[in-house]
């Protein structure tokens, strides 16, 4: 009878896991979806264009750096310290985790707002040389106290299986970061007489109102849980008790080491704001040095964090998931749902790569008709979505298992070559701002190969080869060669833009129908999926299983 529980017990696990990723994916996509719609109205608007996003982007790099100390990596760190106290059912002690935690970042929230209202000037006039964007960081600066606060929640809500409560609070953010954005900016717009400084203002200001909506959902959320919680409190076993100060120092021991691995990603961002501009101004004039840093910041990265935002439910539900599953030693389960989880994003970040390399010039058409230019950056940028990917799975895997350095210091080794790459390439005018998009190539594969060494000895995984490289690269191969076939034959017969879609249509299907007749899943990978059974059966009639 125990037997069995046991086994239910891991089942329930299980589809927990995959429901948790599934929302994440579907509220990632819908996310970066609608923040598709306003970077294609941004970049599209007379006015704004390349240049507002390179203001923008310059702007809003500096506020994600100290976004990560106050925000980043906390969800994960509050998910996992409070996810091991829940494992052992000690609900009191885990609650009095998150009220801890969330007076403290109150504080570190407010600290970073301030800091970065008041050092808008010298960071917008000295560190970054783009006078326009102080505006931006003024209008930001607000957002770092909401996020802050919102993240400590979102830890809290993840490390109780609540992760619908995060996914609406995001979905929720981007509808009024959307919104607004397109508001504000034609309000500015008529206001300013099509000011780029003023209208790039405007739209960072959407993003900080739309921080404020993200965080009264979360509230309202926890307010209609508060008897469920107390409930819970009141049933707690293996409470112990620990002063403040021990917790404080808990929090930080964890959410640091996380945090300085998003400062780490951060920072890859952060040197092409200080270096390309600065570099490219030696041999073009400030104007065209500053659209092409809004190539780069803007539309390239804007397309190639698409994939990344799917796979990061990956990353964030396997925190708590491996968290809780070392609490009670049960380290079949770790390799089982790390091992899903690296296959996985491998087969999301390798069609993108390629899909992306093939088509980089159309998609820039279709998407940027009126700011099509940057094929060449896009093109070289998106070999990093598979390195990035996978990192960002790892890192999951690693920070969920305790191993919190690793991935900080990974990306750190990797920011190094960035930075120096970065120095040598830019300045050198046939190369240009293509050098920053080759020295973020090299970030990447530097912080992956330290990454997968480091996972693969911790966890003594064996991945079979031919499994999770050989089939997914072959699925790719056929995806790309069939895609770009159909795409060549029906290019004349209608128009190009008509003649992209489709052939990324076909790609999708092509890829889904290669994946399965090659059975890089396995019929036990297919049933951890939600409806995995029934897919199964579909699949077994099929003759596919």
């Amino acid at each position: 009878m125990a037997k069995e529980e046991t086994i239910k017990s891991k089942t329930i696990k299980k589809e927990t896991f995959m429901q948790g990723v599934i929302t994440l994916i579907f509220s990632q996509i819908l996310i970066k979806l609608l923040g598709l719609v306003y970077s294609l109205y941004l970049t599209n608007r007379e006015g704004f264009g390349d240049k507002g996003n390179g203001i923008v982007a310059a702007g809003y790099q500096i506020y994600a750096m100290l976004l990560t100390v106050s925000s980043t990596g906390v969800p994960n760190a509050i998910s996992k310290l409070i996810s091991e106290r829940i494992a052992i059912g000690d609900h009191k002690g885990a609650h009095r985790i998150f009220k801890i935690a969330f007076a403290t970042f109150t504080v570190i929230g407010l600290v970073g707002t301030l800091l970065l209202f008041f050092g808008a000037h010298m960071i917008a006039n000295y560190w970054l040389q783009i006078p326009d964007a102080e505006m931006t960081l003024v209008a930001l600066s607000p957002a770092i106290f909401f996020v802050a606060i919102s993240s400590v929640m979102r830890g809290y809500f993840n490390a109780r299986q609540n992760i619908k409560a995060t996914a609406r609070s995001q979905t929720i953010e981007q509808i009024f970061k959307t919104a607004l954005t397109i508001i504000f900016v034609e309000i500015v717009a008529i206001l300013s007489n099509v000011s780029t400084e003023w209208m790039a203002g405007g739209a960072t200001l959407a993003t900080t109102v739309a921080t404020m909506s993200g965080f009264a959902y979360l509230y309202l959320f926890y307010q209609t849980r508060k008897e469920e919680i107390a409930t819970e409190v009141k049933s707690t076993v293996n409470y112990k008790y620990e002063r403040i100060r021990t917790i404080i120092k808990k929090i930080l021991m964890v959410s640091i080491p996380i945090a300085l691995t998003a400062i780490m990603s951060s920072l890859n961002k952060n040197i092409d704001s200080f270096t390309v501009v600065r570099s490219l101004k030696k041999f073009m004039p400030e104007d065209m040095a500053i659209s092409q840093y809004g190539i780069l910041g803007g539309k390239v990265d804007t397309l190639t964090s698409l994939p990344l935002s799917i796979n990061v439910a990956f990353a964030t539900a396997l925190v708590p998931a491996i968290s809780a599953a070392k609490a009670k030693k049960d380290y079949k389960t770790i390799k089982n749902k790390t091992s899903f989880s690296l296959l996985t994003s491998m087969l999301i970040g390798l069609p993108c790569t390629i899909g992306m390399f093939l088509f980089a010039s159309q998609i820039l058409g279709v998407l940027f008709p009126n700011a099509s230019a940057g094929a060449t950056v896009l093109q070289i940028s998106s070999l990093t979505i598979i390195f990035t990917i996978l990192d960002q799975t790892i890192g999951g895997a690693l920070q969920g298992y305790g191993k919190l350095m690793i991935p900080a210091l990974a990306m750190g080794a990797g920011v190094i070559v960035k930075f120096i790459l970065n120095l040598i390439l830019v300045p050198i005018p046939e190369i240009g701002v293509n050098g920053a998009a080759w020295a973020s190539v090299a970030c990447h594969v530097v912080a992956f190969t330290i990454s997968i060494i480091s996972l693969m000895r911790t966890f003594k995984l064996k991945l079979n080869f031919n499994k999770f490289v050989i089939k997914p690269i072959i699925a790719t191969a056929i995806m790309g060669v069939c895609s770009y076939f159909i795409y060549n034959q029906i290019t004349g017969i209608i128009s190009n833009n008509l003649a992209t879609i489709i052939a990324i249509f076909a790609a999708v299907v092509i890829y889904t129908l290669a994946v399965l007749a090659l059975k890089i899943f396995s019929r036990e990978e297919i049933e951890m999926m939600p409806g995995g059974n029934k897919i199964g059966i579909v699949l077994e009639k099929l003759k596919i299983y």
